[in-house]
């Protein structure tokens, strides 16, 4: 593949820099460097040049799910994630009957290893079905059940080439047994659960890192109860997602999180098939879920995922929430690549990684995209 050259203003090593000159070839980011000596066949831009977002928790999207267990149906999640600016991601179960489940894994090591244009899957994240029935939101009640080792042993054989994440509620008998157990190989991450500080605070010493989607479905920060939210706030090293649809989550307490954990916040879309389509109605695993005005809803009014790209989440951050472009990208980009083991190959501009970029326009909306180097269409 002949070298491609992309010239403008990029964000790198935390700061945007103008006259950046940004190779790709073969798949790779082959140099980063700062000048105004200019290939002529260079592209030069007035977006802005940014890593590939990375979403640690997306279900679906231009009308399927992971759950589908479909290949046709995964490659157009991933096209069109990618398409928006998510160049990797985690595909996203939910609580399922074991059948499924294993039928919904097989699927997404399938389009793992099928060579599609799209996002690539860095991981599988499992958010259930081990989780807490009164938290359990927009999740199938009768397949939520106990912690299994036997159960989650089974899945990863299925692909032992992936990072694995697992949604779980710790105070759930036999969930630190679970997680001692995994806790080399799978990134436990505290959500859907009824769980207090202490129960929190306990699981991270078992060895969880992660929390799902943050402040949802879990207990708050109150002053004499500080929550599950207070463990993650006062944690040194667990990180955190968050829904930036300004719905999940106020737009304030979405800078309070980022400015608190500044390092550790991982900006996630939770995106189900929905996303992407007009308003209207749509499955979730059996579920009718309505989508109107930016929300989805079951009837009963829960929130049942997003109809959130990345690209929206990295504006909302700067629009809504009030916080520097410079601050919110790291939050797409390195923080999720850190928490899906891909640190040392994507999340940042530079030699060696991955060519995985998009240009970001003045509305902070996608111009340009390209995954591993190959240029994709907008969506």
């Amino acid at each position: 593949m002949s070298a491609r050259h992309l010239h403008g203003r990029a964000f790198i090593r935390g700061a945007i820099q103008d006259d950046t000159l940004v190779t790709l070839s073969d798949g790779a980011i082959t140099d980063v460097v700062q000048t105004t000596d200019v290939p002529a066949d260079a592209t030069r831009t007035a977006a802005l040049i940014v890593p590939g977002f990375i979403d640690c928790h997306v279900h679906g999207g231009d009308g399927a799910d992971f759950m589908d267990a479909d290949d046709s149906a995964n490659a157009r999640v991933l096209s069109f994630h990618a398409r928006c600016g998510t160049t990797a991601l985690a595909a996203t179960t939910l609580s399922a009957s074991r059948p499924d489940l294993h039928a919904a894994v097989d699927a997404v090591v399938r389009a793992t290893f099928a060579g599609r244009r799209g996002a690539e899957v860095c991981a599988i994240h499992l958010e259930g079905p081990y989780i807490n029935v009164e938290r359990s939101g927009a999740q199938d009640v009768a397949s939520i059940r106990p912690p299994d080792i036997q159960e989650i042993a089974a899945l990863i054989v299925e692909a032992p080439r992936l990072q694995w994440l697992m949604t779980i509620a710790p105070e759930l008998p036999g969930a630190r047994a679970l997680i001692e157990h995994f806790k080399g190989r799978i990134t436990f991450s505290i959500g859907h659960t009824a769980a207090d500080y202490g129960d929190a605070v306990a699981a991270l010493e078992w060895g969880a890192s992660h929390f799902t989607h943050l402040f949802n479905a879990m207990s708050g920060l109150h002053h004499r109860e500080p929550g599950v939210v207070g463990a993650a706030l006062v944690s040194t090293d667990a990180t955190a997602e968050l829904i930036a649809d300004g719905i999940h989550v106020h737009p304030a307490v979405l800078r309070i999180a980022a400015r608190a954990m500044p390092t550790r916040v991982a900006l996630v879309t939770d995106a189900m098939r929905a996303c992407g389509l007009p308003d209207g109605t749509y499955k979730l695993y059996g579920y009718d879920v309505t989508v109107a005005e930016g929300a989805a809803r079951l009837a009963n009014g829960t929130l049942a995922g997003s109809v959130l790209t990345m690209s929206g989440a990295v504006r909302n951050m700067v629009e809504l929430a009030g916080m520097p472009i410079e601050s919110v990208l790291p939050l797409a980009t390195e923080v999720p690549a850190r928490i899906l083991g891909v640190a040392d190959r994507k999340g940042k501009l530079e030699p060696g990684y991955d060519a995985d970029v998009v240009l970001l326009n003045e509305k902070l909306g996608i111009d340009r995209v390209f995954a591993r180097g190959e240029e994709l269409m907008p969506a």
